[in-house]
């Protein structure tokens, strides 16, 4: 009898691990083969898939690991600043006078406010302008003074390596324009030998050019470097090396030094272009010295901004967002470790979890930050559920080979992922949402810390991992790293 009994038992066990085979889910199979690319060999690997609706977890690897995450960070932003403030609140730049506009709409000087705003761009800056003209204003006899302290001074955050002249390291500023950056347009000359053609967005006199550029041998190679320097005017911009004749015209963006100055030279020169003239200098001051309020304008809605900053990961939009949190806190002050306890305690309210969470500026370029795949996964969840802001969020997410960050990437899942990016030397990652073939909306996110491989062959594979979703149960994908789109080139914190 008791021998018998061992039987049934053994015989159960037996049973049991066979449908446990039997009912092992295929899904883990595909993710584990795309995650055992080549490229990803030697890279440490954490990640997690749930399912939207019915919160069930259909795969985990080591999920609660917190990972430095690149840009994957801008969802917690984004979903902080959403719930803080609103999708429709407006950030409100100011203009002031010393005193009202005399008979002939003049003023003595004009004080410009910056309001902490991320998303101003030299339109906004002509129609700030031609709202003054309406008001009245049609000169200024004295200076311009700026004032920006509505944030701290201090520009780039110190945990930042390597901090370059490209616009993705672009300063911090309450008074910015264009994201703290600019373009030059170059196009080669018609024959080799001859200077090539350079053009600045915006051209206004705080950015000068230098060109010592020259177009080159139709078969050459091209050579072109833009250097950034300090000057008393502003920036000076030395363009060297060569583009090919018959080339397509090359298009490069930098940051400037100074958010404040640049922004003071793009409202003068839209001033200009509507009649208004200053006769004095541009110079950093107190606007609260200034008794006469001319205009308050209004930017952008904060949902068309977080828009912008997650499909193009605009890291600058990231850190003045972050900083605009500080400043709205009872802290009162626009700095980044006012803004990070003001970002850790909206996130708390949400119900994300915060242990092991690390966050120590708004963009996710500093190597400090640390996040698990689990956090991330709980953060896409209250921007899934989220009445107040939740389809401002998902709008704002790249999708798969159709715009943002991953409009050259996932072919294999076009339209059908949404997802955050995320790109540092040696760090990658890929958060968002998958919809399966039956229907199925999954929650993911994934993150690889110091890979070897190059990153273009590495977002191969993790786009790989994102098209691995997509099959339902019922049958098997054949989807992988070979059937992956092209990467997109995007440089350190440009993910």
């Amino acid at each position: 009898m008791l021998r018998r009994a061992r039987f049934a038992a053994a015989f159960l066990a037996i049973l049991a691990s066979v449908e446990g085979v039997a009912a092992a889910d295929p899904l883990a199979d595909r993710l584990d083969a795309a995650l055992a690319a080549g490229a990803l060999r030697g890279g440490r690997i954490a990640a997690l898939v749930v399912e939207l609706k019915s919160g069930a977890e259909r795969y985990a690897r080591r999920p609660d690991v917190a990972m430095v995450p690149a840009s994957n960070l801008k969802i917690l932003t984004a979903l902080g600043v959403l719930s803080a403030f609103g999708p429709t609140h407006r950030f409100v730049t100011e203009v002031r006078s010393d005193a009202p506009p005399d008979g002939d709409g003049r003023v003595g000087t004009l004080y410009l406010r910056g309001g902490g705003d991320p998303g101003l761009t030299s339109e906004d800056f002509w129609r700030l302008a031609a709202d003054l003209r309406r008001a009245g204003l049609r000169g200024v006899e004295g200076d311009l003074v700026l004032d920006d302290s509505a944030f701290d001074a201090e520009r780039w955050h110190p945990s930042w390596m390597d901090v370059s002249a490209r616009a993705y390291h672009a300063p911090v500023g309450a008074l910015n324009v264009n994201y703290g950056a600019f373009a030059v347009v170059v196009e080669a000359g018609r024959h080799p030998g001859e200077p090539v053609r350079a053009q600045l967005d915006p051209e206004v006199p705080f950015l000068r050019l230098v060109n010592r550029a020259r177009t080159g041998p139709v078969r050459a190679g091209r050579s072109l470097s833009l250097e950034r320097r300090d000057a008393p005017h502003g920036d000076e911009l030395l363009i060297r090396g060569a583009l090919p004749a018959g080339r397509e015209a090359r298009t490069l963006h930098r940051s400037v030094s100074d958010p404040a100055r640049y922004a003071g030279a793009v409202l003068r020169m839209q001033l200009r272009a509507l009649g208004i003239e200053v006769a004095g200098v541009t110079r950093r001051g107190s606007a609260e010295e200034a008794p006469n309020a001319l205009l308050a304008y209004e930017g952008p809605a904060l949902s068309d901004s977080v828009q912008r900053f997650l499909k193009y990961s605009n890291n600058s939009m990231g850190e003045a967002l972050l900083k605009a949190l500080g400043a709205r806190s009872q802290a009162g002050i626009g700095s980044w470790p006012a803004g990070v306890a003001a970002l850790r305690e909206e996130l708390a309210t949400l119900g994300v979890p915060l242990e092991g969470l690390r966050v120590v500026d708004g963009s996710g370029l500093s190597y400090e930050n640390r996040i698990s795949p689990r956090q991330l996964v709980a953060a896409l969840r209250v921007g899934a559920e989220s009445f107040r802001f939740g389809p401002e969020f998902l709008a704002g997410l790249p999708i798969a080979a159709l715009d943002g960050t991953l409009e050259e990437r996932a072919e294999a899942a076009s339209g059908r992922v949404r997802a955050k990016t995320g790109l540092l030397t040696r760090v990658t990652g890929l958060s968002g949402f998958a919809e399966q073939e039956d229907g199925t909306v999954l929650l993911f996110a994934l993150l690889v810390n110091g890979f070897r491989g190059s990153a273009e062959s590495v977002m191969r594979s993790v786009d790989g991992f994102a098209a691995a979703l997509l099959a339902s149960d019922s049958r098997a994908s054949t989807i992988g790293e070979s059937d992956a789109g092209p990467a997109s080139g995007l440089g350190p914190g440009g993910g």
